[in-house]
């Protein structure tokens, strides 16, 4: 692999390489890297498996020492790719305290933070497609169905 980030690259079986693809990669395929699985409920509701997290998004760890604890998403750090939950933290000797990050696929979204006009919007035109897409194959197998009786 170059020095340099390449969007071109293929992948590797060494670990050191796809930590190095990562680490060096752009902003803008970071955001893409912190998508989070979202909870049986809301996949079924919405017909995503995954949504790109935001700050006020409720969660679950999933992976870890505090897995099964939920809290609200308080900080998005996009550039080490970690995640802060509000109420997780880790309390130092001398008592202080020091928010932990959570990578995105140690997570799962329990409840959406909708306040965002552009997030709420590309849910329901998502949703919108799935449904018709789903009535499309039910329509077709109805005249399949049909043909198959006559």
């Amino acid at each position: 692999m170059k020095a340099e980030w390449s969007k071109a690259w293929n992948g590797s079986k060494q670990p050191r390489k796809q930590r190095k693809y990562r680490f060096n990669a752009p902003l803008h395929i970071k955001q893409k890297l912190m998508h989070v699985h979202l909870s049986p409920e809301l996949r079924t509701k919405y017909g995503r498996r995954q949504i790109l997290v935001s700050k006020g998004d409720k969660v679950i760890v999933m992976r870890g020492q505090h897995s099964k604890k939920t809290g609200e998403i308080s900080k998005i750090r996009l550039k080490m790719e970690k995640i802060n939950i509000q109420g997780i933290d880790n309390i130092k000797k001398d008592g202080s305290t020091s928010p932990i990050g959570f990578k995105a696929s140690n997570l799962m979204i329990i409840n959406l933070n909708l306040v965002d006009k552009v997030r709420k919007a590309k849910l329901k035109v998502e949703d919108k497609a799935k449904k018709t897409k789903v009535e499309d194959k039910v329509k077709k197998t109805k005249v399949e169905v049909k043909k198959e009786k006559k």
